[in-house]
């Protein structure tokens, strides 16, 4: 079963939409991975000044007894290009599966395609073409429509989807995008986008982080499209989030409650592990266990901006923002908008390379009221 939402109220305050604008020069867009995941860089803004580091660095910026939390969801080929029953074009993201068969998702095509009516995927010449059956509209402002597939969704999107490549990434998607725009951990399928932190880590960074004494465990989020939806209005307070499924398990609660008891830290790998830890936690304040994390799968439309207290994470690891977006209000709110702002100049003059396959800073989180 899963629980009610967790959201928390409009934000209040005097912040605007342009306060978390920036400009970015096209060229450091990262358009494919660094050759190697640990070779990206990494920004220590932990430091006075700051520290450009090497990603391969980063376990011995953490201590015994520290604990990371990885998201481990994996990426769906959530993208499809088919055809409508007149002959005209159609693009197909899923957005959510509802095992076994149905799914919510986001069409485009020159005209909606109407309930009832089919729309044609696969090759009919090497005899995969299958028909999909639009039931109707669905999700916030019925902005999705609700579609079944004649099998398993996952099974159909792993031999004829397409990997869901953000909208600032240029070509088309490629062999070696199914293997990098995934983590070497993803384990729960059912994202649309990758959760790019963790996309830094390989099997020998992750031993060797084990080998210094810290512990990890493991969150699910599957991203949603929703993570690239900008924000319109300038009234922060009017921006509705999108809703996406979570997942904390009981053992990864237990792992937290052990790190705050030995003084270790908790340290975030990804902006979704920090939405899936902090959700935990309202979820328990909000059933009268302040301090604690609620265990278990829910929905989650937590607006973190600058002002929040949080709760769980004392330590982030993530890639670089999009102006003005959700992510870019979270960082403020971990780090301070001055050091945000200050570590995204460093980053720019410096070059470092932007967003999904680009590089990863770290972060200490500060007191709102400091």
């Amino acid at each position: 079963m899963t629980r009610d939402a967790v959201h928390l109220p409009p934000p209040s305050g005097p912040f605007r939409l342009g306060d978390f604008d920036f400009e970015l020069p096209d060229e450091l867009v990262a358009q494919h991975p660094a050759a190697e995941r640990s070779a990206s860089r990494l920004l220590d803004g932990t430091t006075t000044p700051f520290t450009d580091r090497i990603f391969r660095d980063f376990p011995r910026l953490l201590n015994p007894g520290d604990l990371l939390v990885f998201n481990d969801t994996r990426v769906i080929k959530a993208r499809l290009f088919g055809a409508k029953a007149t002959g005209g074009g159609v693009e197909v993201l899923v957005e959510r599966v509802l095992p076994p068969n149905d799914a919510w998702a986001h069409i485009r095509a020159s005209k909606s395609p109407k309930p009832g009516s089919a729309l044609t995927f696969g090759d009919a010449a090497a005899g995969t073409a299958f028909e999909v059956q639009v039931l109707g509209r669905c999700g916030p402002e019925d902005s999705m429509f609700h579609l079944r597939f004649p099998g398993d969704v996952f099974a159909l999107l792993e031999q004829h989807g397409h990997v869901p490549l953000p909208p600032y990434i240029a070509h088309a998607d490629e062999a070696d995008d199914v293997r990098r725009y995934q983590t070497v951990f993803a384990d729960r399928p059912g994202a649309v986008a990758a959760p790019t932190a963790a996309l830094h880590f390989d099997e020998a960074l992750l031993a060797e982080i084990a080998a210094r004494g810290v512990q990890s465990a493991r969150v699910t989020l599957h991203v949603g499209a929703g993570t690239f939806q900008p924000v319109r209005s300038e009234d922060l307070g009017q921006h509705q989030m999108h809703t996406e499924w979570f997942d904390v398990p009981q053992a990864t609660v237990d792992a937290v409650l052990r790190a705050r008891a030995a003084a270790g830290r908790v340290v975030a790998i990804g902006t979704t592990t920090v939405r899936a830890l902090e959700s935990a936690a309202t979820a328990a304040t909000q059933a009268g266990s302040p301090g604690s994390l609620r265990a278990g799968p829910g929905e989650t439309r937590i607006f973190i901006t600058p002002g929040y207290q949080f709760q769980v994470v004392d330590r982030l690891v993530t890639n670089f923002h999009l102006p003005k977006s959700t992510l870019m209000m979270l960082v403020s709110a971990f780090s301070g908008m001055e050091r945000i702002r200050a570590l995204y100049a460093h980053a720019i003059a410096q070059r470092y390379r932007f967003f999904s396959y680009g590089d990863a800073m770290l972060l200490d989180r500060v007191d709102p009221a400091a």
